[in-house]
Order: structure tokens, then C-alpha cells, then sequence
């Protein structure tokens, strides 16, 4: 049996008037007052944080099943980290955490340093693989829509890259090309260097995928989780808030009840401008025809000079599905234990 560590990893400032989410105040186009930005951020961290443990305590029921039933298979440990800067911050982060406390499980603090943000990103993943731990994924904490199944199998992927010998990364963007989760292990050919820092206008998701180009590192992709940054943003989240709310009667998903609670009681609704544009329907409808030159859209859409993966692409594609499927379905037995359905 092989011992190893995972670590889960959220970046923040304290949640103070100031200091957090200002451009969602009435001084930068907002409407929120700054100690009304920082209730706000507050609420979010919370519940990002409440979402992760869960997320985390899953995965370490799921590793104890399978390595009680297998003693051979890996024992894996699974930690919560919450970086901060500069240090004189640490103790107003850690005052967070203990407001609502206890968790259940250890929170683990550390200082992050640099001058720009890939450098203070580098040296927050620096300092946790110099202590032992294999992969990390990490998010921020203003996305109060992300999934708790993103981060799960975010963690398995990674595990199934290194049971290939292939060092993997997985990410999901956010709405502004950049990115809401971020994860490699520890052997990954990858760093953050030059990704959010830089002075020709690449995007921050193009940067990192040049980086999995140059060095030829797999990869798995998740569906976009919109950051809360500006007002429009919030709009966004708080349609998508009620709808997770609504669908969590079905599904076991995690609603951010602290968020949406406050938004709720701050009186926020979401509206939008009366929409006058309509799509013509003739052509649907077949009153218009529209002849399409058939050779020329075969030859658009690439069918004639397409590459098509290759067998063993192929094999690698269906072994990773299957290692999802399975995650997927020890993740289903967890919740059906749980909620006694």
C-alpha cells in the first residue's frame, strides 16, 4: 500500500470593508457600499469553503471504502489549504475560519509571497509540495456556483494521469477567459509563471494551455464556473444560485445558502432590458430556402482533411472515461448513504 497526500487550495484576503471585492462598490460602478462588498465576499468564502470540505470528506470516505475493501490500493489523505498575503493578514484569515467553527477537519494556513500573482501562486504550490503532497487543485473564493463534483473528480483525474506515468492538469475557466479551477501534481511540467502576469494580452486560459502544448501534458477540462468580480457578475450568479437551489430537491448538489441568503436579504433582484430581437423563421418554416454548397461545407467544417485520433488515443479516452464512470459512481453510492435514498 502506497501513502499519499492530497491538498485542496483557496486563495483570500481578509473580508474587509476595502479590501475585498471593491469594484462591486458605488465608487466603481457598483451599488454596494464597501462594508456591504465585504459581507458579500464574506458570505461567498463560506460557502466555497463549506462546499470543499464536503467535497474533500467525500473523497476521503470514498479512499477508506476502497482501501478497506483492498488493502493493496492507495491510501490517500486529503487536506484543506487557505493561503493568504501579506502575513500580517493571517491572523484576521484565521479569525474567519474560527467565527463559524469547528470545521470538520483541520484548515491549514499559509503565507504566499512574490510580486506579481504568478509568482505568489508558484510559491503557495512551492510550499505545499515541499511538504509531501502529490496533487493540488485550487479555486478561489469568490465562485459560489462551483460545483462540489468539479473538485472530486478534478482529484481523480489527477490520480488517474499518475496511474499512467503521465503527470496530468485540470482546470475550468471562468467567464472572462480566465480560470476558476486550476490542479497538477506535483511531477507535472507545469508552473503559473507568465499565465495571469503578462504584457501581450494572452488570456490567462491561452497561457496555460501553450504550457500543455509546449510540454505535451493531458488534461481535463470542466465546464466554466463564473467568478463574482462586478456587478453584471452577480446577476449571473444569483439566476444560477436559485436554479441549483430549485434542482437540489432532485440532485445532491451543494446550495450556497449563505450567499444567496444575504443576497436575498439585501432585497437584490436580477432583471434584464425588455429583449426586441427575434430570429426570422421563414427559412425555418420553409418559406425562405437557403442553398448550401455541400462541398465547400465539408471542406469548412475540415471532414475530408480532419485528423482522427489515433487506437491507442482512443484506448487512453475510453480508460479515462471508464476511471471517471467509476469515480462517478462511488461518488453516487457515498451520497445515496448519506441521504438514505
Amino acid at each position: 500500500m502506497v501513502e499519499k497526500k492530497q491538498a485542496l487550495l483557496i486563495f483570500t484576503k481578509p473580508p474587509l470593508p476595502g479590501v475585498v471585492k471593491t469594484r462591486m462598490t458605488n465608487e466603481y460602478g457598483g451599488f454596494f457600499t464597501m462594508e456591504q462588498a465585504a459581507q458579500f465576499y464574506k458570505c461567498c468564502f463560506y460557502d466555497v469553503c463549506e462546499m470543499s470540505v464536503q467535497a474533500l470528506m467525500e473523497l476521503q470516505a470514498m479512499n477508506d471504502e476502497l482501501v478497506a475493501a483492498d488493502p493493496t490500493a492507495d491510501k490517500i489523505t486529503y487536506d484543506f489549504f487557505c493561503s493568504t498575503t501579506p502575513e500580517k493578514s493571517l491572523p484576521k484569515v484565521q479569525e474567519v475560519f474560527d467565527a463559524i467553527g469547528p470545521w470538520p477537519m483541520d484548515i491549514h494556513f499559509i503565507v504566499d509571497s512574490g510580486t506579481t500573482f504568478d509568482e505568489h501562486f508558484n510559491d503557495a504550490f512551492e510550499q505545499i509540495f515541499a511538504m509531501g503532497y502529490e496533487s493540488i487543485v485550487s479555486i478561489g473564493g469568490d465562485v459560489p456556483t462551483m460545483p462540489k463534483s468539479h473538485l472530486i473528480q478534478a482529484f481523480q483525474w489527477l490520480d488517474y494521469f499518475q496511474s499512467l506515468g503521465t503527470p496530468g492538469f485540470v482546470y475550468a475557466p471562468c467567464q472572462e477567459c480566465g480560470t476558476s479551477l486550476v490542479g497538477f501534481s506535483h511531477n507535472t511540467v507545469m508552473d503559473h509563471t507568465g499565465v495571469y502576469y503578462n504584457m501581450d494580452g494572452r488570456p490567462a486560459l491561452d497561457g496555460y494551455l501553450e504550457k500543455l502544448q509546449e510540454a505535451n501534458v493531458p488534461s481535463a477540462y470542466f465546464e466554466p464556473v463564473a467568478d463574482v468580480d462586478e456587478i453584471t457578475d452577480l446577476g449571473h450568479a444569483i439566476s444560477c444560485m436559485r436554479a441549483i437551489k430549485e434542482a437540489a430537491k432532485y440532485q445532491p448538489l451543494f446550495v450556497p445558502r449563505r450567499t444567496l441568503g444575504w443576497c436575498d436579504l439585501m432585497g437584490i433582484t436580477v432583471s434584464t432590458p425588455p429583449n426586441e430581437n427575434h430570429d426570422p423563421r421563414g427559412m425555418l418554416d420553409g418559406d425562405e430556402e437557403v442553398e448550401i454548397d455541400e462541398a465547400e461545407f465539408e471542406k469548412f467544417i475540415g471532414t475530408e482533411a480532419g485528423e482522427k485520433p489515433t487506437p491507442e488515443e482512443l484506448e487512453r479516452i475510453a480508460e479515462g472515461m471508464a476511471s471517471l464512470r467509476n469515480g462517478q459512481a462511488a461518488e453516487n453510492a457515498y451520497e445515496a448513504s448519506k441521504y438514505g435514498e
